[in-house]
């Protein structure tokens, strides 16, 4: 490689390295947001991966180890002809998924093509559902805890407005040093399922919660492995500040594929303070797309934020409506195994647990099996001993 390429990459890291030393930044975001007189109001969008042996409209498999474009059939490449097949197992994991969360199933769902162009997309648009998904109107309700942030342990409720099925693009691989982009094809259709909240939430603790609350459940459901660092679970989030007195929201910007659920937590708590301090020095909030970094535990801008027409939605040609019976969603329903809430609400009520302990029982199945062991042995010890 060229001395100059070498070169350009060096400054490039080290611009990085230095344009975010001065970031704003809150210990406690709780307390931050009290003293200010500003209000914030949190989004979330999760993508999950659904645990399948194959793609959302192929057969190829899926396995994260697997080499570059190993998993690819000639459907995820966009080979002229070539058609979808949606699969089934997929279908019954979001009805488990919708299920779980308290939502309304439709009996009547529609595919959409979502148009991007980009080269991870080669087909030039993605399989989606827009305004017909396959369940909507759920809430989910998780316990709130930061030990350095809350001196106590509070139940709070979020609304989710749909939950949605559509396929994964592939990975662009930005190779810094000979300056081009490689394409990944193996992630390209996989199944994934869009659980779009309403904006519910106030910080960045209150997100974390509520996404390990998420995986608590998928996992104990089965229907994703939730493995952050392998992008099986990644998160948007929006996020707006606006006077406290204010009935309107502010300017939102929407913060992409964050990887983590401390990530999460980072993420939206900068955006808040940064937006705040935006406003105080008398400048306007960008409604624009930006993405976290995990190094400097700061966002950074990447997009101005796209409008619904850019993405010129249009039923999908190639899908057929996708109908459900009553049959098929009382099975799947019947077969929820006790979801962590009701667990949480058992261990409180049968073994008068406090909260914490509850939470972090039901987090943690080895812990959870030896409490058991404990309290159902021959000669029982009793419960306030064996916290």
């Amino acid at each position: 490689m060229n001395y100059s390429k070498r070169w350009n990459y060096l400054v490039t890291s080290l611009s990085r390295k230095f344009s975010t030393v001065h970031k704003p930044q809150a210990d406690n975001i709780v307390e931050y947001l009290k003293k200010s007189e500003w209000r914030s109001v949190v989004g979330l969008e999760v993508h999950v991966q659904i645990a399948s042996l194959s793609k959302l409209f192929s057969g190829a498999k899926f396995d994260f180890m697997s080499p570059i474009n190993n998993c690819v059939s000639l459907f995820d490449a966009a080979i002229p002809g070539t058609l979808p097949t949606l699969n089934q197992k997929c279908v019954e994991a979001a009805i488990l998924t919708a299920s779980a969360l308290n939502c309304k199933i439709n009996h009547l769902s529609r595919f959409h093509r979502k148009h991007y162009f980009y080269s991870d997309l080669p087909a030039g648009y993605q399989i989606t559902q827009y305004d017909q998904p396959i369940a909507e109107f759920g809430e989910i309700k998780f316990n709130v805890f930061t030990p350095s942030i809350h001196k106590t342990a509070y139940e709070k409720v979020c609304k989710l407005q749909q939950v949605q099925l559509e396929q994964d693009s592939g990975k662009t691989i930005h190779d810094d040093f000979e300056n081009r982009s490689l394409v990944d094809l193996n992630r390209a259709g996989v199944a994934l399922m869009e659980l779009v909240f309403d904006p519910d939430l106030s910080n960045g603790e209150e997100a974390a919660a509520l996404v390990k609350e998420l995986i608590l459940i998928l996992k104990c459901i089965g229907t994703s492995s939730c493995k952050m660092e392998e992008g099986s679970l990644r998160v948007d989030a929006n996020v707006s500040v606006t006077p406290r007195s204010s009935p309107t929201l502010g300017t939102r910007s929407e913060v992409k594929n964050i990887g983590s659920i401390r990530g999460v937590a980072n993420a939206v708590n900068y955006e808040i303070v940064r937006q705040v301090e935006t406003l105080q020095r008398g400048e306007v909030v960008v409604n624009e797309t930006r993405a976290y970094d995990a190094a400097t535990r700061s966002t950074v801008a990447m997009r101005d934020k796209e409008n619904i027409q850019d993405y010129r939605f249009m039923p999908d040609p190639n899908l057929l409506p996708l109908r459900l019976s009553d049959t098929l969603i009382q099975e799947l329903k019947a077969s929820l195994p006790p979801l962590p809430n009701q667990l949480r609400s058992l261990l409180k009520d049968r073994y008068k647990l406090n909260t914490d302990l509850t939470n972090v029982l039901s987090r943690d199945s080895n812990l959870l099996a030896l409490f058991y062991s404990i309290v159902n042995a021959k000669e029982p010890v009793p419960h306030k001993m064996v916290q």
